[in-house]
C-alpha cells in the first residue's frame, strides 16, 4: 500500500489565549530567549531541535483542552526535569512514572493544555 502523504510530523501547533504569556512561560519551560511573534502576533515558533517544529497559536482562543497529552518533550535527567517544573510553579498532574520502555511526567501549561516529559529507559 503507498500514499502520498509522508508518515512524518511537520509541526505541532499548542493552542494558546495569550501569546506573550505563553511566549514568556514556554521560553522559561524550554530555556530560548523570547521573540517576536508572526501572523500579526498568532503564531510563534519555539525554537526546536530536530525536524519536527513546534508552535505556539492563538488563532482559536475558545479552545478545549481537555483529553490526554498529544506529543512529548524529551529530557535526559528526569529529576532534573522535575525539579525545573517545580522552581516554575509548574501544575504536575501525574507522578513520575516508570513503564519501562520511559520514564515520563505530565503537566499542564497555563493555558490547560496536557504536557509529558519523557527520559527514554
Amino acid at each position: 500500500m503507498s500514499s502520498p502523504i509522508q508518515r512524518a510530523v511537520g509541526q505541532v501547533f499548542i493552542p494558546v489565549r495569550d501569546m506573550a504569556s505563553a511566549i514568556d512561560w514556554y521560553s522559561r519551560l524550554l530555556g530560548f530567549e523570547p521573540a517576536a511573534s508572526s501572523h500579526k502576533g498568532t503564531i510563534f515558533d519555539i525554537p526546536t531541535e530536530g525536524a519536527t517544529r513546534l508552535a505556539l497559536d492563538a488563532n482559536r482562543p475558545e479552545f478545549d483542552s481537555a483529553g490526554p497529552p498529544r506529543f512529548f518533550l524529551g529530557t535526559e535527567d528526569m529529576s532534573a526535569t522535575v525539579r525545573h517544573l517545580d522552581d516554575l510553579g509548574v501544575k504536575i498532574t501525574s507522578d513520575v512514572e516508570d513503564i519501562g520502555s520511559v520514564v515520563f511526567v505530565q503537566f499542564e501549561d497555563p493555558d490547560g493544555n496536557p504536557l509529558m516529559v519523557c527520559q527514554r529507559g
